[in-house]
């Protein structure tokens, strides 16, 4: 009788610790093709539809019909390691959240196109302008299949101390198949910016004092009315800004325009 109930646990055992394996291999196949469905939902795209990836704080990357946009690359060659090489480099101003000569000097290769205001040109140095295409505020350059419109980008105040003023900076729209997508840089909600048309995707800024605060960028976003709006650049000297508080101003004002909040911090 004992051998028989020594048998019968150990038979009830092995079963438990079978039933135990087959669920978490089961658990681990289903995860490993949601993780794989995931992955290839995430790198498929429509040709005319970039893929964002931000990176931090002002720099990101759009990978836009095979083409490899970075936007103020700084962080070094480690934030950049896990990405494909760029075939464009957008900078839009001199302060160091913005311009990193090292970085450039990383991630930048003999075919790639840096597109700059002079100011930020004037600090480059001589083995990163063999490829530098200058613009001016309202000045257009067609790269390939793209075309790129340097848009004015600067503080509404008249103080001395002002800390964008008007013409040293680009923000820049980028166009391809009639998709426009804008990228503010560092500015007030100016009237270049309320005056801009189908804009599909915008980068806009918000972090006072060195730009605009939560409530003029969403008055302003609100006169432009792109179809979807990304809040970047948005730390400032009292920590982070209340995106969330501006998607909700956006929304409420105009359930059109869709406001996307991505992770850069």
């Amino acid at each position: 009788m004992k051998n028989i109930v020594r048998i019968m646990i150990f038979v009830i055992v092995v079963m438990s610790i079978w039933y135990m394996v087959q669920k978490q291999w089961h658990k681990q196949t289903n995860q490993q093709h949601i993780s794989k469905h995931v992955t290839q939902e995430n790198t498929m795209s429509n040709n005319n539809h970039p893929i964002i990836t931000p990176i931090k704080h002002a720099s990101f990357i759009l990978n836009w019909d095979n083409t490899v946009l970075y936007a103020d690359p700084v962080g070094g060659m480690k934030a950049y390691q896990d990405h494909p090489a760029p075939n464009i480099i957008i900078l839009t101003d001199i302060h160091s959240d913005h311009l990193s000569v090292e970085t450039l000097e990383a991630v930048a290769k003999e075919n790639t196109t840096i597109i700059a205001p002079q100011a930020v040109a004037d600090q480059l140095p001589e083995s990163l302008k063999m490829n530098i295409h200058v613009m001016a505020n309202g000045e257009v350059f067609d790269y390939q299949k793209f075309q790129i419109t340097a848009i004015p980008m600067y503080n509404l105040t008249e103080s001395d101390n002002v800390y964008h003023p008007k013409g040293r900076g680009n923000g820049y729209v980028i166009e391809h198949q009639n998709k426009r997508v804008y990228i503010s840089g560092d500015t007030a909600g100016i009237p270049e910016m309320r005056a801009l048309k189908d804009i599909d995707i915008a980068f806009v800024c918000m972090n006072f004092p060195y730009t605009m605060d939560i409530n003029a960028a969403a008055e302003a976003v609100l006169e432009f009315k792109p179809k979807q709006v990304i809040p970047y650049h948005y730390r400032g000297t009292d920590g982070l800004s209340d995106v969330d508080k501006f998607k909700e101003i956006v929304t409420q004002a105009n359930p059109q325009i869709d406001v996307e909040l991505l992770t850069w911090y």
